[in-house]
């Protein structure tokens, strides 16, 4: 378990610090994560990386020369935010774009590629490549849907030896695709992991027992087993690795091979190595040469008893950019020579911070708002522990954190922009980009699209029509639909639908915003509660079908506990009393 910490809602921040203090001669705080201490040289490709924090090394651990130049680093288990993407891609790059990578997971994808598409907005070449090495979570067939574990590494790496070497963002960005398509990984846990202040753990392997096939974020495993022996593991482990050769490699016997033996966060090293020492055999009588084998920690689980294996299948070119020097805080291999411009640690907000005062009415709404969020963020307090819970049966647990770290955000920034004279555009428009901030995950985004959505459909002054509201929310629903979530995936979709479909056919008909918002609250809860008997197809809980059948999905249920909650407003009672 998680012993020390202070308050579990400032972990991941205070972590970051105490990093940063323990590795100056290597990192600079940033907001959003770190960067290189040295600037980038001009002309060269920023190769930022990120995720969730509770990985360590990764993902701050590999910055520093021959590997990234920047890290985002997210709250526990969640992706960082589109605004932390940006904020590292900016201090990073210098002249020859950004490559971004990150692990296949729902949040990061929607929030790199968010932050992808600002920085190409803003005259700054970047590509992006999601990692994707862990064949137990989905089939070969579907391996654009397969989660980045331990396999981050060796795309990492060779992403950023490509750039060391000065290749351009496109050939930066081919040869990390063509690491990635050749990396395979495979993992077993023996004992979940908790997060800081949580009293018990995101899942729980039986004495004796193995989970077969688990995810870097908590989530179960794909199918359990009796914990066999040392040796036992290994030809599991590499048995199921020469299963699936890459395309390019016709058979294993003659082939090189990056093994990486990855302790997830509790396993012993000399555990480790009794394994590897099988590992090794098995390779060799394979045929497969092993080059430059790593036993250790490089991408763990916070405190998760486990393992994984890792194959970089190689070729002459990926092997020769396999041999540039890396020095960062947590990884090193070669020698790398020291240079460049040190920069000042810089963890400033670049927010415009003005705020245009509105006319009486306008103030007048945006009180409203900020009443509003008040409201949510009581509802979503008293309801974390159960969010979170819904959430462990087939995802990582995090679901209640992420939602009360957002909500409370929202609430702070409604509240800050209200007080100074700012109307109803301005107030929902900075709410939304604090809680997407701060929440971070698929979540963070998701709410933050739909509230920025409907704050680009209000204006500062007078009040907004019913209409306009209506409009507001259609449009957000549409755009969380590009997304790629659809109605019946179990998702935070189901109850978003029949909510603005209610609404919007309420005020056509010409009912009242209250009375249409109480009717589009009923409409989010049945569609909250029919997720129930739905089997996930999004998401970390798709690969864990049976294991969600029964349970609400926990997005579409937070929404609906919110959308209730909002008919006390304006004048505490509900609606339709």
């Amino acid at each position: 378990m998680t012993r020390l910490w202070n308050n579990p809602a400032d972990f991941a921040d205070e972590m970051v610090d105490g990093f940063v203090a323990a590795n100056r001669r290597y990192v600079r705080r940033v907001s959003g994560g770190v960067a290189r201490r040295a600037k980038t040289p001009a002309g060269q490709v920023a190769v930022v990386v990120g995720g969730g924090s509770g990985h360590y090394p990764a993902f701050g651990g590999l910055v520093g020369p021959g590997l990234a130049h920047g890290a985002a680093m997210g709250n526990l288990f969640a992706s960082p935010s589109t605004q932390q993407v940006l904020s590292v891609a900016r201090a990073a790059e210098n002249g020859g774009g950004v490559l971004l990578s990150y692990g296949n997971y729902a949040g990061d994808v929607l929030n790199f590629d968010a932050a992808q598409a600002q920085l190409r907005d803003a005259g700054i070449p970047c590509q992006s490549l999601a990692v994707t090495d862990d064949v137990s979570s989905a089939p070969v067939t579907e391996k654009h849907k397969r989660r980045g574990i331990a396999g981050d590494l060796t795309v990492f790496r060779i992403a950023g030896a490509a750039a060391e070497r000065g290749a351009t963002l496109d050939e930066v960005a081919r040869l990390a695709a063509h690491a990635n398509e050749r990396t395979r990984s495979f993992g077993v846990a023996f004992s979940g992991c908790t997060l800081p202040g949580a009293p018990e753990p995101l899942f729980e392997v039986e004495e004796g027992r193995m989970a077969v096939g688990l995810g870097i974020h908590g989530e179960p495993g794909l199918r359990e087993t009796g914990v066999p022996t040392a040796d036992g593991l290994a030809e599991m482990l590499v048995e199921r690795l020469l299963e699936e050769l890459p395309d390019g490699v016709d058979a294993p016997r003659g082939a090189r091979v990056i093994p990486i033996l990855n302790g997830l966060g509790s396993l012993k090293y000399e555990e480790m190595f009794v394994v590897y020492r099988r590992i090794a055999q098995l390779l060799e009588e394979a045929g497969v040469e092993a080059v430059d084998p790593h036993v250790g920690e490089y991408c763990t689980s916070f405190d998760m008893a486990g393992t994984s294996l890792t194959l970089l299948w190689l070729d002459d070119e990926l092997e020769q950019l396999w041999e540039t020097g890396v020095d960062t805080p947590a990884y090193r291999r070669g020698s790398v020579e020291r240079s460049g411009e040190v920069v000042a640690e810089d963890v400033a907000d670049d927010a415009e911070d003005e705020i245009g005062t509105a006319d009486a009415e306008g103030r007048a709404v945006a009180a409203v708002i900020a009443r509003a969020f008040d409201i949510a963020r009581e509802t979503i307090d008293g309801n974390v522990d159960e969010l979170g819970r819904l959430d462990q049966i087939a995802g990582d647990g995090d679901h209640g954190i992420g939602m009360q770290r957002g909500v409370h955000a929202a609430q702070a920034a409604a509240h800050d922009a209200a007080s100074r004279g700012a109307g109803a555009a301005t107030t929902l428009a900075r709410a939304a980009d604090a809680w997407s901030d701060r929440a971070g995950g698929t979540s963070g985004a998701i709410w933050g699209a739909i509230l920025g959505t409907v704050a680009s459909s209000l204006r500062d002054d007078g009040s907004p029509e019913a209409a306009a509201l209506a409009a507001g929310l259609s449009s957000a629903a549409e755009r969380v639909l590009t997304f790629g979530a659809v109605p019946g995936d179990k998702t935070l979709v189901d109850a978003l639908a029949p909510l603005v479909e209610s609404f919007a056919s309420a005020i056509a008909n010409g009912r009242s915003v209250s009375d249409a918002w109480s009717d589009a609250a009923d409409a989010a809860s049945q569609g909250a509660k029919d997720t129930t008997d739905m089997l996930p197809q999004m998401g970390r809980a798709r690969a864990h079908h049976e294991k969600a059948l029964g349970t609400p999905d926990p997005g579409a249920h937070s929404l609906a506990l919110i959308a209730q909650a909002l008919t006390t407003l304006p004048d505490g009672k509900k609606a339709r009393s």
